[in-house]
């Protein structure tokens, strides 16, 4: 299966063009969160992405909440956050917001370790983790240096050993890469990246 992933859009009306655009030759596309800005402007980051027709499956970042991108998304997209999909039985699994909570005030939507831990003990198993924050020690130092990643997100990973986990969030560490146990994990941000991935047995 062919995938097109993206993460932290930010209303960029020519990073979602090359999406869109590209989008006609995946099979699968994955939005890891973070369409608008500070909770403002989904509807127009929605229209934005207008255009995709292959199976669409996005998670929440932490400048949109749940409701709100399920209210906004497309018809036929998926929304996950805590829960599982199947498309061409590929098994995935999505969590949003900001984890651990962010310093960015009341307008972020954020979990703190232990609830992340707890919707992600919901899964089992699955092929791609979809998040909108990177594992502790992967892809997640900011400019001056912090690592921000999540440990509950970590352990999960470990756990769960799905083929790729899928991040962004951090936009300092976009393009960046690591590995966890047999799982590669990318902070994808707002290009066009491509992965091949077909269901484990």
């Amino acid at each position: 299966m062919k995938i097109l992933a993206f993460s932290d859009l930010h209303l960029s009306r020519g990073r979602a063009a090359d999406i869109v655009a590209a989008s006609t030759e995946a099979d699968l596309v994955i939005g890891a969160g973070d369409f608008c800005n500070a909770r403002d402007g989904l509807p127009r980051a929605m229209a934005l992405l207008d255009g995709i027709a292959a199976p669409f499956v996005m998670v929440p970042g932490n400048c949109e909440s749940i409701d709100e991108l399920r209210a906004e998304a497309p018809a036929t997209a998926t929304v996950l956050h805590g829960q599982a999909a199947t498309v061409g039985g590929l098994s995935l699994f999505g969590l949003g917001y900001g984890v651990p909570v962010t310093p960015f005030g009341a307008w972020s939507c954020d979990l703190t370790e232990d609830q992340a831990a707890g919707m992600l003990a919901a899964c089992d198993r699955a092929d791609v983790l979809i998040l909108h924050s990177p594992p502790k020690g992967i892809a997640d130092t900011t400019s001056s240096g912090l690592s921000v990643g999540s440990t509950a997100i970590r352990d999960a990973i470990a756990r769960i050993q799905p083929g790729l986990a899928l991040c962004g969030h951090i936009h300092d560490c976009w393009g960046e890469e690591g590995t966890i146990g047999a799982t590669r994990v990318v902070n994808l941000g707002p290009t066009v990246n491509w992965f091949q991935m077909e269901p484990r047995a």
